[in-house]
């Protein structure tokens, strides 16, 4: 075998790999390495079919991870649903996920057994749930986040800003500190702002705009 079948099978096990991917992003990603290895490969043999195959694949991908990349951040794209603390929907995405839940919130538990007040957002894209919050009330106007999840296909994004910087869902309610899950495995609250505490990550919130709900 020569250096150029060794790229040629290089290329082929890149596409199959990012076929095997549950993160949307990765999976466009590592498929459009894919396609450019196979471009060149297919080009060197001068296959051209097949270059052309690769060719519209790899434009296909780009129109994707630039249309996703683009819309990361945008509030017309992910919506915050507040949902009741009893709602079935809830228990329902709880349930379906509880195994992943539980390997990046170990020490989850909802409910809580807590009597303070409680809150549940669900992140969606469309129909699509794509992260939960749950959180509850501490003294002193802390919000502490009991379990902060994003499914696996949007792990490579950050749902969770939209309901801790943009939708004031927090401040709104006279919180003025937000505090991460402790023991969270992988936290990403340093792209949002957030500042390590002890085994947590702290938001400082903004005062509420006058006349805003305390």
């Amino acid at each position: 075998m020569n250096w150029l079948d060794l790229i040629g099978w290089a290329g082929s096990a890149l596409l199959v790999w990012s076929l095997l991917q549950a993160r949307i992003l990765r999976l466009r990603a590592l498929n459009l390495v894919g396609c450019l290895v196979l471009i060149g490969y297919n080009a060197a043999l001068a296959v051209w079919p097949m270059v052309g195959l690769n060719v519209v694949l790899a434009v296909i991908n780009i129109w994707y991870l630039r249309k996703m990349l683009a819309t990361r951040h945008d509030e017309a794209t992910y919506q915050v649903v507040e949902v009741g603390v009893d709602d079935q929907f809830l228990a329902h995405t709880l349930r379906v996920h509880g195994a992943d839940i539980a390997r990046f919130n170990p020490g989850f538990r909802w409910p809580p057994g807590i009597a303070a007040e409680r809150s549940a957002f669900l992140v969606v894209r469309a129909d699509e749930v794509v992260g939960v919050v749950l959180s509850h009330a501490e003294p002193g106007g802390v919000a502490q986040i009991d379990l902060d999840y994003v499914t696996q296909r949007f792990r490579d994004f950050t749902p969770g800003e939209f309901v801790y910087r943009r939708s004031r869902l927090f401040t709104d309610r006279g919180f003025r500190r937000v505090v991460s899950p402790p023991g969270m495995v992988a936290p990403y609250y340093h792209r949002l702002g957030f500042r390590p505490e002890g085994d947590a990550y702290v938001l400082d919130l903004p005062a509420p705009p006058v006349g805003g709900r305390a």
